[in-house]
Parts: structure tokens; sequence; C-alpha cells
């Protein structure tokens, strides 16, 4: 096999193989890796090659910070007030798919619909991050419009979990890692200039954990791809 063919295979099984973790075992990365992923993921495409993005890199004691902080407004029942904000309303077809990941969440935990405790437990776990021990903060800049920007950090992004995959870690991308972005500048220094737009949670999987290996369903090539012959 030649090989451009063994890339291709590499980087298919790359592709369908990477999946959200939630969660890591715990263990620490060594910053020799992170660096090392981070180091490959800065050649990932941008408009005009303007590379718009900055990434925070929390670990340690500021990790710590950060989850408490997280894990105290979200009990408070603080406000969200991200930089970026979500969608409100979301198609019929993308609704569907997120209640059918909400129920295989939970069933793959055995929690049970009216299992309130169970599912608020979830709920604080995936705020902490899933006790990762590294949660990279992805920014832009204020001064820009956003659509653009968010379509390059898309592209980085993917590309840091493709990186941290192929070294056998472990990554989850979250928007509840970036709601209350005031009080992550007073843990993490980042300035008032850029927005946060996501947090990467990177760490080591726990594969014993039943939702780190349920069986994914993605959508059907007739459903997303239109062909205009």
């Amino acid at each position: 096999m030649d090989s451009a063919k063994e890339v291709g295979m590499e980087l298919t099984a790359a592709i369908k193989g990477r999946r959200s973790i939630r969660k890591f075992k715990p263990q620490d990365v060594p910053k020799s890796v992170i660096t090392e992923i981070l180091d490959t993921a800065r050649w990932s495409p941008s408009w005009g090659n303007t590379q718009p993005w900055d990434l925070f890199v929390l670990t340690g004691k500021t990790l710590a910070k950060f989850k408490e902080m997280n894990l105290k407004q979200t009990l408070a029942g603080a406000a969200i007030a991200s930089d970026v904000p979500m969608l409100e309303k979301w198609p019929d077809a993308m609704k569907a798919r997120y209640g059918e990941l909400g129920k295989v969440v939970l069933s793959a935990q055995g929690i049970k619909r009216d299992d309130k405790a169970g599912r608020d437990k979830y709920y604080q776990d995936m705020v902490i991050g899933f006790d990762a021990p590294c949660m990279i903060l992805a920014c832009i800049s204020r001064d820009n419009l956003v659509e653009y920007q968010m379509l390059d950090i898309g592209l980085i992004a993917q590309t840091i979990c493709l990186a941290a995959h192929d070294k056998g870690l472990g990554t989850c991308l979250l928007a509840a890692a970036a709601r209350y972005p005031a009080e992550i500048r007073k843990i993490a220094a980042i300035p008032d200039d850029r927005k946060i737009v996501v947090g990467i949670a990177l760490g080591y999987p726990d594969p014993s954990f039943p939702l780190n290996a349920f069986d994914r369903q993605m959508a059907g090539m007739d459903e997303i791809v239109h062909w205009m012959e």
C-alpha cells in the first residue's frame, strides 16, 4: 500500500474515531504534549490567513479556580452572559438530534428521566469540564465581526481535537466553559478586547465510563448533501 493511501486511512480513522469525552482520568497532560498539539493546530486554515485566534491554556491552580467559579455560578443560578450567544431556536431537525443525544447521555449512565439528582450531577460534571486536567479557551477579537472569526475558531478547534486524538488524548468542546466571561477574566487575565468563544476540555479519556463509548448517530448523506447536477 502506498504512503498516500496509508495517510488517507489514518486521517479517516481519526475523523471517525474522535469523539466528545465526558470523563477524564485524574492524570495531568505534560506541558510538552499540549505544546505539540497546539503547535500542530496553529497550521489550521483561516480566512485570508488572518489567524484570528488566541488560545488560553488553563491548568493546575488556575484551572481549579475556574472550575470552582463555574460551578458556583451555575449552582447560584447566575444569568448566562456569554460573549458569543448560542442559538435560541433550533430548526426541527437539529432540535430532534439534540434531544436524542440528551436521551442517550442520560440512558448510558442509567439516569432516568425523573432522576433530578442524577441529571443535576451530570450537569455539574459538565460545567467543571468533566474533570479534565486542561481547559483551552479559544478567543477572538472583539473589534471584528464575529461570523468569519467563528468559522476560523471552528477550524482550529477541530484541528486541536484531531491532534489530541492522534496522541491518545480526548477532548470535549464546551459552551458551558464560556458562560461567565467576566468571572473568567478575573481568573485567567484574558484581555477585555477578546471574546471568549468556547472551551476545549483536554485530557486522557476514562475508557470505563459509558459516555465515552456509546454508539453515535450521525445524519445521513441524504439529509445534509444536496447535489446540483
